[in-house]
């Protein structure tokens, strides 16, 4: 009985290497001054998320490596105890646990991943917060992806969201006008004719390294192999933040006076995998 245990736990743990093997960390970060909910889309068999996370704090979880979604950051949102309420930007619905893609205007976080890795930041459909996304421990390219700079500063008056007197988005031109042109629909559906338009070009200006309209690829998409990713809210792409990697926790951030304590959460799969197999193992 004692070498059925014994062997039973070194094949539970070589099962969970195997799905270790097939997923990716994820890293959230908030490094904004207020509270955000970010929000994870389902995909393969990720079942999406919703999360409250406080100025300072990030939370890690575990993605399949076949995962297609986005993440942004919702803001301003009052829950009640059972995950029901409203957000100022960013919406699911009325929801914390968002099982679909969030309301226009919102910065995108956007992956495809796979054997190599496409991932990009996105403000074709407006803006609502600067985001980073940084490759940790990948092969390629593995540049980070983001937008800088804080288009609430500079949003045009036709295109801002108000709340209070206080721009706290941006919308793009295609959600206020609804033309081909701005949405690069019916003739200008193809690189040869949906082009840059002053509004594009503007959010290029501040965002260089974000898609900016919907044929803005040479720019803006990038490539890894194998990597875990950190999405940072309110950081630049030189900004060193936390990251989880390799099941180690690595902290290094540039500027000592603005760094703040961060509480990171092993993904809830991990956790219940390993209680699972302790109550198994008592079994015998």
């Amino acid at each position: 009985m004692a070498f059925f245990s014994f062997f039973t736990f070194f094949t539970f743990f070589f099962i969970a290497a195997r799905i270790s093997e097939s997923t990716r960390t994820f890293t959230i970060v908030n490094s904004c001054k207020d509270t955000i909910w970010p929000a994870i889309t389902p995909g393969g068999n990720f079942t999406g998320s919703g999360f409250s996370l406080k100025r300072g704090q990030s939370t890690v979880y575990t993605i399949p490596d076949s995962w297609t979604g986005r993440i942004w950051a919702r803001t301003g949102c009052d829950f009640d105890k059972d995950g029901n309420g409203k957000c100022k930007t960013g919406s699911c619905g009325e929801v914390l646990n968002c099982t679909g893609p969030g309301s226009r205007p919102s910065t995108l976080a956007d992956f495809t991943l796979g054997s190599i890795d496409y991932y990009d930041v996105s403000v074709v459909d407006g803006f609502n917060l600067p985001v980073a996304i940084q490759p940790s421990g990948g092969k390629g390219n593995c540049s980070s992806a983001g937008c800088d700079g804080d288009l609430r500063d500079n949003c045009p008056p036709e295109l801002a969201v108000k709340e209070d007197g206080k721009t706290v988005a941006c919308r793009s031109a295609c959600d206020v006008f609804h033309t081909g042109e701005y949405c690069c629909t019916g003739q200008f559906d193809n690189p040869m004719t949906c082009l840059p338009t002053n509004y594009s070009r503007s959010f290029k200006q501040v965002c260089p390294a974000a898609y900016s309209f919907g044929y803005d690829d040479p720019t803006s998409i990038l490539t890894c192999s194998s990597a875990d990713y950190v999405v940072a809210f309110c950081a630049t792409r030189n900004q060193k933040v936390c990251s989880y990697h390799d099941k180690q926790l690595t902290c290094s951030v540039v500027d000592s006076s603005k760094a703040s304590t961060l509480v990171s959460s092993i993904s809830q799969r991990w956790q219940n995998l390993i209680l699972t197999a302790f109550l198994f193992i008592l079994k015998f």
